[in-house]
Parts: structure tokens; sequence; C-alpha cells
């Protein structure tokens, strides 16, 4: 299912926007138990939010310890993305949230500023999390912070 960046940093971000945004994930982390991922997707012919929900699973992030990782999901050509929190953020009761940072995100993306709008979506999301989901040493860093990148064959 993944494979290199190529394709899609030939026409939408680039390898430094890559870097960029594991920059801003790091960063997000520093002060939260919670766990942040991307997954970059060229395509998602269909629904946005199932696609969002199987690579959640498929990278195994409902199985952190606390159940508070987050997926952005981003399929460029298709201008669909999605913020998927796990159950334990859910519980939390942060449904505005979640709504007013899709937005702000979407103003990004509809200006083709891709990488700035996830930066810019990590950023504020590590900000909340921090107030939730505090740091604490035995969670440690549950998942990578590699962003990664899949095709839907058609």
């Amino acid at each position: 299912m993944f494979y290199p960046p190529q394709e899609i940093t030939n026409q939408y971000i680039t390898e430094q926007d890559i870097t960029d945004i594991k920059q801003a994930i790091l960063n997000a982390e520093l002060d939260t138990s919670s766990e942040i991922r991307v997954h970059v997707e060229e395509t998602c012919p269909g629904d946005v939010l199932r696609r969002a929900s199987d690579v959640f699973l498929e990278l195994n992030m409902h199985k952190t310890t606390k159940r508070n990782a987050i997926l952005f999901y981003v399929a460029l050509r298709n201008r669909k993305f999605a913020v998927i929190p796990d159950y334990g953020i859910l519980e939390k009761d942060t449904e505005r949230f979640w709504d007013t940072l899709k937005l702000e995100m979407l103003d990004y993306f509809r200006e083709n500023e891709f990488s700035s709008g996830l930066i810019h979506g990590i950023g504020r999301t590590g900000e909340f999390l921090r107030s939730v989901f505090p740091y604490d040493k035995e969670s440690g860093n549950e998942l990578a912070d590699e962003i990664t990148f899949g095709k839907i064959e058609n």
C-alpha cells in the first residue's frame, strides 16, 4: 500500500514540505501523550471518512494505550481531507474544536497550500491536546512520526 512520495512530491508538495510536516508532528507531540500521524494519497475516489478510517486502522492507530491518536488524511488530487481522532479524544467532547480546525485547514487547502494547512492543523492540534492529554513519561512515543503515503488503485 505504501510507496515513495515521488509522484506526490513532483506535483503537490516538496521534500522540504515533508520535512516541515514531520517537524510539526514532533513539536506537537512534545507536551502531550497523544500521537499524531499524517497520511497522504494522490486520490480517494470514495468516501473520505471511510478511507481515512481504514488507514487509521491499517496504521494501528487504535492500539495506543490511551486511545488518543489522531490521523490527518489528505487526498491531494481530489482535494479531500479528514481528521480522525480516536475514541479517547472523542470522549472529551471535542466536536467544536475539530469542526473549527477543519475550516481553518480548508482555507489553506483552497489556496493549494497543502503543507501549510497540515502544519497549521498539526500545531493547533498539539496545543489543544496538551490540555486534555498532557505529556506523561509512561506513554512514550507509541507510533512512528513518519508521514505515510498510499495510493488507491481504481
